[in-house]
């Protein structure tokens, strides 16, 4: 594997996810694998649970790490060709990557949706910036449009946690304070569609995801319906994509309770952190036994580690 920039990199989900659970048994086994080599990790947005888990992976195989927020530490970034650089951006990409590239055997890259502008986000312009002009293998940490980390990490964790033949699995949409991006709904959309389950997505009318990504997968737009007899319920809230980077509607009838999952099968709990509580989801809910947030979380160092390895393996 040369780059993660989605799940499509992977040779083979399930073999991944499978090769995942094996590193989770025995992390060490591969602890010289990444000796005398460096990770570079870029982040141009807020993180906790994707800096924290790829700087463990990274350790459990050996690999340094060298960390960047772009936020508060370093030079603003041009990214567009040809420009008169006469403004606040003092750096443009082409010496930036190439830079990276000679201090670094591989980079990171996190960089959010704006919400601003449909066709900036899906043209993923930090991303596919850091791809063009760098020497080095890129890893998608959560882009404009994927989060294909958090998504191999969702496989592990259902993996492990199932114990029906073909799973229901609900993704729900859920109210929130602000507009939010699409990239992991789309890639838990992706992932799902590469396991065997029945997935139904649960949302207020209007809050449709690209259609592309959505395919023929089931949308149920009464939350009450898509939670009848779900064996996992993943809570998730996105902006529309239609009216792109906006909220419709606050609609605190959509968070997820007590009560709602007991119309399910005894569903287990996901929803990739950080989360508002008794807003996305009641206490009650997030506390229960049947909560899988936690080891979710703790899932994100072997998916990230996974990844390290077969880049590493690569050469």
């Amino acid at each position: 594997m040369q780059q993660f920039l989605t799940l499509d990199d992977l040779p083979s989900l399930s073999e991944a996810v499978n090769e995942a659970i094996e590193l989770k048994k025995n992390p060490f086994a591969f602890k010289s694998l990444g000796n005398q080599k460096n990770l570079g990790m870029l982040f141009f947005n807020p993180s906790l649970r994707t800096r924290l888990s790829s700087q463990k992976a990274a350790q459990l195989l050996g690999l340094k790490t060298m960390i960047m927020n772009f936020s508060n530490e370093a030079w603003a970034l041009e990214f567009e060709d040809g420009t008169q650089m006469s403004g606040l951006r003092s750096e443009h990409i082409k010496e930036a990557a190439a830079v990276v590239s000679q201090y670094c055997d591989m980079v990171g890259i996190r960089a959010f949706a704006s919400l601003n502008s449909k066709e900036n986000d899906e043209n993923e312009i930090v991303l596919k910036s850091f791809i063009k002009y760098a020497s080095i293998p890129v890893i998608n940490m959560e882009s404009a449009t994927a989060h294909p980390l958090q998504a191999l990490a969702d496989a592990i964790t259902i993996k492990e946690k199932n114990k029906v033949k073909r799973p229901k699995i609900v993704l729900t949409w859920a109210p929130h304070p602000k507009a939010l991006p699409h990239a992991v709904g789309n890639s838990f959309v992706r992932m799902a569609n590469n396991i065997d389950c029945d997935l139904v997505i649960a949302q207020p009318k209007g809050y449709e995801l690209n259609p592309l990504i959505i395919g023929d997968n089931t949308i149920v737009y009464s939350q009450e319906e898509a939670l009848e007899g779900a064996d996992f319920v993943y809570a998730k809230n996105w902006c529309s994509y239609s009216d792109y980077g906006k909220i419709l509607k606050t609609d605190d009838t959509w968070m997820i309770t007590a009560k709602k999952m007991k119309l399910t099968n005894n569903a287990r709990f996901m929803h990739c952190l950080p989360i508002r509580r008794n807003i996305v989801a009641s206490d009650d809910v997030l506390d229960s036994n049947n909560s899988l947030i936690i080891e979710q979380a703790n899932n994100r160092t072997y998916s990230a580690q996974l990844v390290l390895k077969k880049i590493l393996e690569n050469g």
